[in-house]
């Protein structure tokens, strides 16, 4: 089993890093930008985008390049995610639960595991996501009860998974799940699998959601789902919750980066709409009480982008990181609310108008403070981390 600390630390040219970001900002002006608000507004699944992220190599993103990747380092993907979330967040949430599927791999999986299935992961033929949650299981991991019984060389899986982003679209999961209903403590009983669709394993019901259009989430069940012990993660039970956590750390550092983008992306459009927007015979921009609304905007998305590089470049150094990426989840998220907030006021009436951006912004920001562990739980994780590693 390779553990994250183990593997190579990947760099990347700053030159290098540049021409790909602008190729990423090319790409959002021409084929995002002109349909994201219709798409967003019918909740229209992006086939032409999915197909065109494909050529750009994101699915293979923070793939290792010997399995066909891009072998990006965490800092320059959450460069990319941030550009994207700053005009579409949905979008960045279809690569995200892709790529922590194959993080799970690429960092745990047995080397023929590796070859199997990260270069089709790399390539974007099969493309799929995250399966942990379930109706009475979110943060608590260790509470699900889907349940995966041993039966000669073949796992017979039974139960329920839901909120499970790419659900309806996706075709094979990092699956979560009980191998030892009994084990004590909870999480030695836990195996994570590779889990394409095959008979029985079926897509339940797609949620209708307040915001994060386009993308799908949805309920995946598993009736006597038969899959073969080669697609147990690194070959041995009980190893699923480490597995499963230990890429949630690449997960948050996204989340974060989506939270950067969200709260860029409403202080370029707020900032736009204040230089504009006249009222008593000004631009509102030159009120004092825009120009505060405006400064701590800016603030809060320089603060939150530097929270981000922190964790990434620790992630990049091969060193454990759930207390930066916790810490940058939780600040960035909060501030993509903050500042969705913000630019609805500065936008006044027109806020509430469908033909204005920022109210996608504001319907899209929350959903940041509840993914990945709500903040609720990161504030208690980010405190017990902290003293733990300061003795008194």
């Amino acid at each position: 089993m390779t553990s994250h600390a183990e593997s190579a630390i990947r760099t990347i040219d700053p030159d290098e890093e540049a021409a790909l970001l602008a190729t990423i900002d090319r790409w959002i002006e021409r084929e995002v930008q002109p349909i994201v608000m219709k798409h967003d507004h019918d909740d229209i699944y992006p086939t032409e985008l999915v197909e065109q992220m494909k050529e750009l190599g994101l699915f293979g993103a923070t793939i290792g390049q010997e399995y066909g990747g891009l072998g990006l380092p965490a800092t320059t993907y959450a460069n990319i995610v941030a550009k994207i979330a700053s005009h579409w967040m949905a979008l960045s949430g279809i690569i995200n639960s892709h790529l922590i599927m194959a993080a799970a791999v690429e960092r745990f999986g047995t080397p023929e595991q590796k070859a199997l299935w990260l270069p089709k992961f790399a390539s974007g033929e099969i493309r799929g996501g995250l399966a942990l949650t379930e109706p009475d299981a979110g943060t608590d991991l260790q509470g699900i009860r889907t349940t995966a019984v041993r039966d000669g060389d073949d796992y017979v899986i039974n139960g329920t998974k839901t909120w499970i982003s790419n659900g309806v679209n996706g075709s094979c999961f990092a699956l979560l799940v009980k191998t030892d209903p009994k084990a004590e403590p909870r999480y030695k009983g836990m195996s994570f699998f590779i889990a394409p669709k095959l008979e029985g394993f079926s897509v339940g019901k797609k949620f209708d959601k307040l915001g994060y259009k386009c993308i799908d989430s949805a309920e995946l069940v598993f009736d006597n789902y038969r899959i073969p012990k080669e697609n147990l993660i690194g070959g041995v039970e009980g190893e699923g919750f480490f597995q499963a956590t230990g890429g949630l750390e690449l997960g948050r550092i996204n989340v974060a980066a989506r939270g950067v983008g969200l709260a860029e992306g409403a202080l370029r459009l707020s900032t736009a709409y204040a230089q504009t927007r006249k009222t008593m015979g000004k631009p509102i921009c030159e009120h004092q009480a825009i120009q505060l609304k405006l400064g701590e905007m800016v603030t809060r998305a320089r603060a939150a982008r530097l929270l981000v590089e922190d964790a990434a470049r620790a992630y990049d150094r091969g060193e454990r990181c759930d207390l930066q990426a916790g810490i940058a989840k939780y600040f960035a998220s909060e501030a993509a609310v903050k500042n969705a907030d913000e630019g609805m006021r500065i936008h006044g009436g027109y806020s509430y108008s469908k033909e204005y951006e920022i109210e996608r912004f504001y319907r899209d920001a929350m959903l940041m403070c509840i993914g990945e562990g709500t903040n609720e739980m990161q504030r208690i994780i980010i405190s017990r981390q902290w003293v733990k590693r300061n003795p008194a």
